[in-house]
């Protein structure tokens, strides 16, 4: 009997692996459930046998799917390793990369992106531009920066190419005893009477104004504070509210630090897209960084989602 198996069924092996269900692994490879469930469904067709277990929560493999799983750990790292050399010799193996960031809370994931990328491109070389920037895409046009992290896709920029990383959820923080956490999500008004806690930067630069208040008119007491732990001092003592992205906080709610509430009735989902510059857009080290912080970003951080 011929064989059918592709790379694209080992790596949807894999998504199902790391998401435990058939609409997240989806989600991650830009396909929808029922295309998902055609393609496992022709794989089992093929071997004659199901290769997971659909009714489990999470799903889990059946022998036969966790042999083919493990044949994806195996031959994907090669394929991927070769495409890596095939790439350097081709475009080069060095260049530069200085990376610039709006975000305040992406540095605990950045760093295990950049930690892996150097594992795999030793001879590139990478370096975080400092101090704040009200304008960061305007790095890359300066010069000085290759790649920048920015909330929400700005409008086109001549000679900049832009590159969806991920979907967060931004929520709201406040004390245990806080009298909003009665409700089950938050309405703009709900801020209007309480001290909004905020990184000291623009009020059009964080999301809940973005996205929320700005657009209702309103305008709440503000305090800032440097860092996100002492922001969440201030909510733990029940000082004001805070809205942040979850995964930045994750740790705080499962220890009960602080409690967290949607923001609207569907939740307060942004966007993070990395900006290059047009010219490098074909450059296999910087499409390599991207699908890094994707993937650090989805398999490792609470509230996030695909973004197309």
């Amino acid at each position: 009997m011929p064989s059918m198996l592709e790379l694209r069924h080992l790596r949807t092996l894999l998504a199902l692996r790391d998401t435990g269900s058939l609409s997240k692994s989806a989600e991650r490879l830009h396909l929808t459930q029922s295309a998902l469930s055609h393609q496992l469904r022709m794989l089992e067709t093929q071997y004659g046998t199901p290769l997971v277990e659909r009714d489990a929560r999470p799903l889990r493999f059946t022998a036969a799917g966790r042999r083919l799983m493990e044949l994806a750990q195996t031959v994907l790292p090669q394929v991927e390793d070769a495409e890596r050399h095939i790439a350097q010799l081709v475009q080069g193996a060095a260049g530069q990369l200085r990376i610039a960031v709006e975000c305040h809370t992406c540095f605990d994931w950045l760093m295990p992106a950049m930690d892996a990328f150097r594992e795999r491109w030793p001879d590139v070389e990478m370096d975080l531009v400092s101090g704040f920037q009200s304008d960061v895409p305007s790095l890359l046009e300066r010069g000085a920066a290759e790649l920048v992290i920015v909330h929400d896709r700005p409008r086109s920029r001549p000679g900049t190419a832009f590159l969806p990383l991920f979907r967060y959820e931004c929520v709201a923080l406040m004390s245990p005893k806080h009298p909003l956490t009665a409700r089950q999500w938050l309405r703009a008004q709900d801020f209007a009477d309480s001290v909004l806690i905020t990184y000291p930067v623009p009020d059009e630069m964080l999301d809940v104004f973005k996205h929320l208040l700005t657009p209702a008119g309103i305008k709440p007491r503000q305090r800032t504070a440097e860092l996100t732990v002492a922001i969440l001092q201030l909510v733990a003592s029940n000082r004001g509210i805070a809205a942040l992205p979850r995964w930045s906080v994750q740790p705080y709610l499962q220890r009960g630090y602080v409690a967290a509430r949607r923001i609207g009735r569907e939740g307060l989902w942004c966007e993070l897209h990395a900006a290059i510059p047009a010219s490098l857009a074909g450059a296999a080290y910087v499409q390599e960084f991207v699908q890094l912080i994707r993937d650090v970003g989805l398999k490792s951080l609470e509230g996030t989602a695909m973004l197309a």
